[in-house]
């Protein structure tokens, strides 16, 4: 605030100033850039949520592979800049967790943060903290995988996160979030991998990593009808019930129970 007397700069904010730079109400028109809203970088760019599945774009947007690969089959372009994307030009990240769960540079240990510069390497997949392989293939002119030895080029490192330059992860930016573009999927189906089985344009990673999950997906199915357990009827049901509400009432290693049973003589 200036205190000379041809000075613009005031002793008090003008209405102006409020409410564009310091406080008040603003409208959404008069708003000339929209709020940053930023995305962790653990989280897929569609689903808006923790990714299980990381694959990234060559501009280093990532997606977990369940939510891209139905997108790009409707729409073709990618969900976050609205530019033509083939399903082959996705690249399946190796993030690698620290004992506590945590991602961490498999090098120098350092847990992955906001703040971290974050690279993957377009040969491997393997995500590197930039520190590692600036200090151990940059400055040594030693262009190989630093867990795998395999040889790569500057232009094969793609940026994950760029601490100096977050403009990627303002989701109110996407293009899918901006035009409300979203799938209609069957969950279950999506789950099983069973929608993805045709896909014919996706190259070799992608569908192994796809029927891997489908493989998970049956196993899961197989050990829930296992734990089903049989229902006792009119012609197999005992006089004594099955013992549940007073086993949770007493052991913390049952699941509790409030209803009584009548107990099954075929499981007797």
């Amino acid at each position: 605030m200036g205190k000379k007397q041809h000075q613009k700069d005031k002793m008090y904010l003008t209405a102006s100033e409020y409410t564009q730079y310091y406080g008040g109400k603003r409208t959404v028109g008069n708003s000339s850039a929209s709020e940053f809203r930023r995305l962790p970088f653990d989280h897929c760019s569609l689903s808006l949520q923790p990714f299980e599945h990381p694959f990234c774009t060559p501009e280093g947007v990532i997606y977990d592979l369940m939510h891209i690969v139905p997108f790009l089959k409707k729409y073709g372009v990618d969900p976050a800049t609205g530019k033509s994307l083939d399903q082959k030009s996705l690249l399946k990240l190796n993030f690698t967790k620290n004992a506590d769960g945590k991602y961490h540079c498999p090098v120098l240990f350092k847990v992955f943060n906001e703040n971290s510069h974050i690279i993957a390497i377009k040969t491997t997949g393997n995500v590197f903290s930039y520190e590692a392989v600036e200090q151990l293939n940059l400055r040594t002119k030693n262009f190989k995988d630093l867990l795998t030895d395999e040889p790569f080029t500057k232009n094969d490192i793609i940026t994950i996160q760029d601490p100096s330059n977050l403009e990627k992860f303002n989701f109110n930016n996407f293009h899918h979030v901006k035009n409300k573009l979203s799938v209609t999927e069957d969950s279950e189906a999506d789950q099983n991998g069973e929608n993805y089985r045709n896909l014919k344009s996706v190259n070799s990673v992608t569908r192994d990593v796809l029927e891997e999950i489908k493989r998970e997906a049956a196993n899961k199915k197989v050990e829930k009808k296992s734990d089903e357990k049989e229902k006792a009827d009119k012609f197999n049901a005992a006089h004594y019930s099955t013992g549940a509400v007073a086993a949770s009432s007493t052991s913390t290693a049952v699941d509790p129970s409030t209803f009584h049973e009548a107990g099954n003589f075929m499981q007797a």
